[in-house]
């Protein structure tokens, strides 16, 4: 799967991540949690490729990622970036399907996995509309589907990098996106996906990576890295963190 080995990366003369180490599970949801500026948008890119190291090394299947041809890593690791830009008026069908260019699967079953990525990412009643008419939230759905269907239907060996896939969503879409992300891990798709809320953090995912200026401050599941202490220093809040009454997962509540 996807691995980082030592991984430093610089913007300018100055680091901006240092020192990490994680390999991304096949069927897991990885969460990436940290202040602004605390360089998950960097990890990210880092393990796109869109970055290159300082220092260390980034593996997809125990390959470096230059090693892999655009197209062959295309069908493996698909990215939806914090933002997307798109000024064309095409129709959100056009949209999710450029998430089918590495495939050759013919346009009849790319027609059939635009459709259901569309379904998966709660955006099907928007099909046959111009992507510029739409808001910010629907776009985001739009490109979600975008990048599922690059993937689609998942299976082990892929990896899906989502930077902050639920920042324009309201609370419904926000569960709504992440279960269907967490669907696809279930087929053996390994998720890395950050994320500012900390309570859908601990929700969906299944392990956490919390970062303080570039550096790893923990690492683990949510019950090992959402605790009071660490929250504290990390973002400044004061928490309470209790077990959420039917699911058992860690509940934030800010005092």
């Amino acid at each position: 799967m996807l691995r980082a080995e030592r991984l430093a990366v610089r913007r300018g003369p100055c680091t901006v991540l240092q020192g990490i180490d994680l390999e991304l599970r096949a069927g897991e949801v990885f969460g990436v949690l940290g202040p602004n500026g605390a360089g998950k948008s960097t990890l990210l890119g880092a393990l796109s490729g869109e970055l290159a190291p300082a220092q260390g090394r980034v593996l997809l299947d125990g390959r470096e990622l230059a090693a892999w041809s655009g197209a062959e890593r295309a069908r493996r690791l698909a990215v939806l970036p914090q933002s997307s830009t798109l000024n064309f008026a095409f129709r959100v069908e056009e949209v999710v399907a450029l998430g089918r260019l590495p495939h050759a699967s013919g346009w009849q079953r790319d027609g059939e996995i635009v459709a259901a990525a569309l379904v998966a990412a709660d955006a099907a009643h928007l099909a046959g509309r111009s992507y510029l008419a739409l808001s910010g939230g629907e776009r985001q759905r739009v490109h979600l589907a975008r990048v599922l269907a690059q993937l689609w239907p998942g299976e082990a060996g892929q990896v899906l990098l989502l930077d902050e896939p639920t920042a324009m969503l309201d609370p419904l879409h926000q569960h709504t996106i992440l279960q269907a992300v967490q669907a696809l891990a279930t087929r053996g798709v390994a998720v890395l996906v950050i994320l500012h809320d900390l309570n859908l953090a601990a929700r969906y995912c299944d392990r956490l990576l919390l970062l303080e200026r570039g550096r790893v401050q923990a690492l683990g599941t949510p019950a090992e890295v959402l605790q009071a202490a660490p929250l504290q220093m990390v973002f400044g809040l004061e928490v309470l963190v209790q077990r959420h009454p039917e699911r058992g997962h860690p509940l934030i509540i800010v005092r």
